[in-house]
């Protein structure tokens, strides 16, 4: 396989959410290189119900049964985030990188977890092995995986192999994530007769400020699990950002709502009901500001994985990359809940993703090398031996 010529393709399928309008291109594009390393493949169409109302949302589960060996799970994602002031989806090739929207997060890892399987379509596997590329990763999916349960079972005791994490270590932890829109109310007037009115987004500042003194406190809280190196932390910690305000209709108009959002991630440690109450808290605090929740969602915290399939995979990447250790995410994703805590499974990961290489920003790239690491060490972790370097192609 000519994996950088897929992973160019790949790429230039434009599968930004939101809209999320060319998923099914980026599927059936995928399906015949799984077909072609002996997996049987399905396209599955999530009904609107279970996509949060939006339509042309295909997923794809493959598998290649190996009835009486444990189930192991593959997961990955098509959707990226939007780009813009780049050639997001025009790849190019450079001093070993491959550069365009998905390249890390995450579409290099589908490719290498296909040059993985390629690597290793005639041998025995030790594992029962299935794969669920998905959708909407990136808004939010819990009801799309509660769906595709039934095309993937048995689910029960599954490990889950996560290609959507970072490089060179095994991830056992992501953070827990709660995102709440506040909506500050006041009273519209001509702004010469602000005196009549009510400022909202003035209104809004003393919350902010409340806000920002709890942020001092949830920063300060560090995890017993460690964060990835690259990150600069040593363990994983909470945060609180808020990453947009809206309000205003024109310039001479006292607006009369002013809305803040807030992203709040919690290390495993945290639930979601006392950060919840915790920012509640802290905005009741604040004096003579009619203010309530206009929106809310979150996903909750698991613990990290311990199983020692972990410990499995840890050895195997020491021996192909020199590296080693087993640390936690500071992203999130529905996929660590629904797998522990509904599917009955264990979740943890590997991908291509480096903090260098500009996940949801601009010149977003993935490097080669790690590409080719990480499809080694798939087909090393699912034979029954172990592959050599040479059985996978490297460029």
């Amino acid at each position: 396989m000519d994996y950088v010529k897929v992973l160019k393709r790949l790429i230039s399928i434009d599968t930004t959410v939101p809209p999320g309008e060319n998923y099914h291109e980026a599927i059936d594009y995928l399906k015949p290189f799984f077909e072609e390393i002996g997996f049987e493949a399905q396209t599955v169409h999530i009904p609107q119900r279970h996509a949060g109302g939006r339509q042309g949302r295909a997923n794809l589960v493959c598998r290649r049964p190996n009835p009486g060996k444990p189930r192991l799970i593959f997961y990955g994602h098509v959707d990226v985030v939007p780009a813009s002031g780049w050639n997001a989806f025009k790849p190019w090739v450079e001093d070993g990188k491959i550069y365009g929207r998905g390249a890390a997060d995450m579409k290099g890892g589908i490719v290498a977890l296909l040059l993985g399987l390629e690597a290793c379509k005639e041998m025995p596997l030790r594992y029962d092995v299935s794969a669920m590329i998905t959708t909407d990763e990136e808004m939010n999916q819990a009801d799309q995986l509660r769906y595709l349960k039934k095309y993937l079972e048995p689910v029960s005791g599954a490990s889950v192999f996560s290609l959507d994490s970072s490089f060179g270590s095994v991830s056992i932890a992501n953070l827990g994530a709660l995102h709440m829109v506040i909506k500050v109310e006041g009273k519209a007037v001509h702004s010469g007769l602000s005196h009549l009115g009510e400022n909202a987004i003035e209104k809004a500042v003393p919350l902010m400020d409340a806000l920002l003194k709890l942020k001092e406190k949830v920063v300060a809280r560090k995890s017993k699990i460690g964060a990835f190196p690259d990150t600069g932390l040593s363990k994983m910690e909470g945060r609180l950002n808020l990453n947009t305000i809206e309000g205003g209709l024109k310039v001479n108009i006292v607006p009369d709502q002013c809305l803040i959002a807030i992203d709040r991630r919690l290390i495993p440690e945290e639930n979601v009901d006392d950060a919840r109450k915790e920012i509640i808290d802290a905005l009741s605090a604040v004096p003579g500001v009619r203010w309530k929740i206009e929106k809310d969602f979150h996903i909750p915290t698991v613990p990290p994985c311990d199983d020692p399939i972990v410990d499995e995979l840890e050895e195997i990447i020491r021996e192909v990359t020199g590296d080693t250790g087993k640390f936690g995410e500071m992203g999130s994703g529905d996929l660590p809940y629904v797998v522990t805590n509904e599917w009955g499974g264990q979740e943890f990961g590997l991908g291509v993703i480096r903090t260098e290489c500009n996940i949801h920003g601009v010149n977003e790239f993935a490097y080669q090398k790690d590409i080719e690491a990480l499809a080694e060490i798939i087909s090393r972790f699912i034979t029954v031996g172990q592959t050599s370097a040479h059985d996978v192609p490297h460029s």
